[in-house]
């Protein structure tokens, strides 16, 4: 196994994924015609570990390992990077060296990668290449938990799923081409095509639930609690819902997306841990997953900018702005999008600031689609220049901000149906919020992480959460995050995860 970790800057924007209804979404798309947006990140290039934690290489003559190989760059590219914490480091190493001794292939090596990402996600590549997010760190509750994931992965290399879906997948395609092509028959090429996606889901499905199995029975072998792979996928399950209510990151890079956590799903995985012994049997090994994480750094990186309840602030450029009450704002890979009451949707975003800085014209230049290039101003904001303007499509209007600072021009898009009063009021508060940061607040903008606290006497559920900082609904996200039922509670001497900066 090799843990590995690596300095890395994420090819990402600045973000939030979309709460807003659907319909508010694609009034701000039918908005855009060729948008471009700033890249909100340095160009550091991927680089391997200046102190690799090594327990065994993959082999260079391993063919399955260079197929892996040749897709591990583009894991990092769409996963942020390795993360760096060689505390953390330890800690995983520790969970892969314990399933490595009970595993059905002895002979398989493995090499385990930390991603930069606060995404919820485990996966595994042919070759013994295996992911997990520092997002699936933080969620998870004790050493079991990792170890379920992590093992389940496994389950993947060991019954070589990769290279049988990719057969299979190569199939369907060969069946679709004889049928269409061969037989001059589209008809017949859908039906096929219908026919093998239906066969590549099942595969899938059953793929997912003999990993399970293996994943169980080896978290049992190494003295593991087997209920945790059930446990951990509740959890994700409820964190999922969660985030549909609170903004998320994008749910397509989640474990939940290709590992649905069926009903069905969690009750087989607590029947495989039935067969290994009764609830309690096992160890959790908590007290060493919780030293493993704290400090870990939860959300997002301030290569992306931060989102503190409905601010949000980006220390590296320098800027910063607020909505208004009722709305929601987070980051996604292109923009920082918010909803709010009434279908209202707001987008913010950036680009390189044009020749000359006629906003005016840049307002015309073609890039919003139903302009009204009568109503197009000039006007001040806070001191930077800025232009304004109004336009419509289909049910939507909308108003567009732009705001020079820098080298840069930042876009702002708010949107309302026809028939809404709201539009100029919600304009006008969010972007006259828009400022420039001082240096002093620059410097003061940290990132959130995880911090493992003792509760002490008189401490209760609302106390600690009041601790909790970046999000308003903070006794949900600390009962989420300490797996606490609803009903549950804590005791002097527990130890608890909080969020600060």
């Amino acid at each position: 196994m090799l843990l590995r970790a690596a300095r890395f800057s994420a090819a990402e924007k600045p973000s939030i994924s979309p709460v807003f209804k659907r319909s508010a979404a694609i009034g701000l798309v039918a908005l855009l015609s060729a948008c471009r947006t700033v890249d909100f990140s340095d160009p550091d290039v991927i680089g391997p570990s200046s102190n690799p934690v090594t327990v065994a290489n993959v082999s260079k003559n391993d063919k399955l390992a260079q197929l892996g190989a040749q897709q591990h760059p583009r894991i990092l590219a769409t996963y942020g990077g390795e993360y760096k914490d060689a505390k953390l480091e330890r800690m995983v190493a520790k969970i892969v060296g314990n399933l490595t001794t009970v595993s059905d292939n002895p002979d398989q090596t493995y090499r385990i990668t930390i991603l930069n990402s606060p995404n919820i996600n485990a996966f595994a590549l042919p070759g013994g290449y295996l992911y997990v997010t520092r997002g699936l760190l933080a969620l998870a509750n004790d050493s079991s938990e990792v170890a379920a994931v992590i093992a389940h992965e496994m389950g993947h290399v060991t019954a070589n799923h990769g290279i049988l879906r990719q057969a299979k997948e190569a199939e369907s395609v060969l069946a679709k081409r004889v049928a269409s092509e061969v037989l001059h028959d589209d008809a017949a090429g859908r039906e096929a095509a219908i026919r093998s996606k239906l066969r590549l889901a099942q595969f899938s499905r059953n793929q997912e639930l003999q990993a399970d199995a293996i994943g169980i029975k080896m978290i049992g072998a190494a003295g593991y609690d087997p209920f945790a792979s059930a446990r951990f996928l509740q959890s994700m399950e409820a964190y999922t819902g969660f985030r549909s209510v609170s903004g998320a990151t994008d749910a397509s890079l989640d474990f939940l997306a290709s590992h649905p956590a069926t009903p069905q799903r969690v009750d087989l995985a607590i029947g495989h841990a039935r067969r290994i012994g009764a609830p309690g049997v096992g160890t959790t090994d908590r007290p060493s997953f919780l030293n493993g994480i704290d400090g870990l750094l939860y959300g997002d990186t301030p290569q992306e900018g931060f989102v503190r309840e409905r601010t949000f602030i980006h220390p590296k450029l320098g800027v910063t702005f607020s909505v208004p009450q009722g709305f929601t704002i987070d980051n996604s890979a292109s923009a920082v999008m918010a909803s709010g009451p009434g279908e209202l949707a707001i987008r913010f975003d950036g680009a390189a600031l044009p020749q000359g800085g006629d906003l005016a014209a840049y307002l015309r230049s073609g890039w919003v689609t139903g302009l009204d290039e009568q109503s197009v101003q000039t006007t001040t904001i806070n001191g930077l220049p800025a232009a304004t303007a109004r336009a419509s499509a289909d049910k939507w209007q909308f108003e567009i901000v732009v705001i020079a600072s820098g080298q840069k021009v930042y876009r702002f898009l708010i949107a309302a149906p026809k028939n809404s009063s709201a539009l100029s009021a919600t304009t006008q508060a969010t972007t006259q919020s828009f400022r420039v940061l001082t240096p002093a607040e620059q410097a003061a903008a940290k990132p959130l992480r995880i911090r493992v606290i003792s509760v002490k006497a008189g401490d209760t559920l609302g106390s600690l959460a009041n601790r909790m900082q970046g999000t308003d609904r903070k006794l949900d996200l600390f009962r989420l995050l300490n797996a606490l039922p609803s009903g549950g509670t804590v005791s002097a001497g527990d130890r608890v995860k909080i969020i600060s900066e």
